[in-house]
C-alpha cells in the first residue's frame, strides 16, 4: 500500500502538467485554423486526428513527414479535397511541430 501511493500521486502530477500543454497544442491548432477542417475524432472536410494518428503510428519520421504535407499542402491522401499549404505566417515551425505532435497522440 505505502508504494501505491507515490505511484498514484506521480500518475496524478504527470496528468496535471500534461492535460494543459495538450490545450496548449489544441488552441495552436484553432488559431492557425486547423479546426475549421479537422477534428480530433470525426473527419470533417479532412480526416479526423485519430485517423491520421493510426495512419502514421509506429514511423519514426512521422513528425517531420506530417510537418512537411502542412507547411506545402497537399491533395489525395486522404480523398480529393485538397489541404492548402500553411505558411510561417500563419503557424510558427514550433507550434507547427506541437501540434503534430499534439495529432499524433490522438
Amino acid at each position: 500500500m505505502k508504494k501505491t501511493v507515490p505511484i498514484l500521486a506521480t500518475l496524478a502530477l504527470a496528468a496535471l502538467v500534461a492535460a494543459p500543454l495538450a490545450r496548449a497544442d489544441q488552441a495552436a491548432a484553432q488559431k492557425a485554423g486547423c479546426l475549421a477542417c479537422h477534428s480530433v475524432d470525426k473527419k470533417l472536410v479532412g480526416p479526423a486526428f485519430k485517423d491520421v494518428a493510426a495512419k502514421y503510428k509506429g514511423q519514426g519520421d512521422a513528425v517531420a513527414k506530417l510537418s512537411d504535407k502542412v507547411r506545402k499542402g497537399g491533395a489525395g491522401v486522404w480523398g480529393p479535397i485538397p489541404m492548402p499549404p500553411n505558411p510561417e505566417g500563419k503557424i510558427s515551425d514550433a507550434e507547427l511541430k506541437a501540434v503534430v505532435e499534439w495529432i499524433l497522440k490522438s
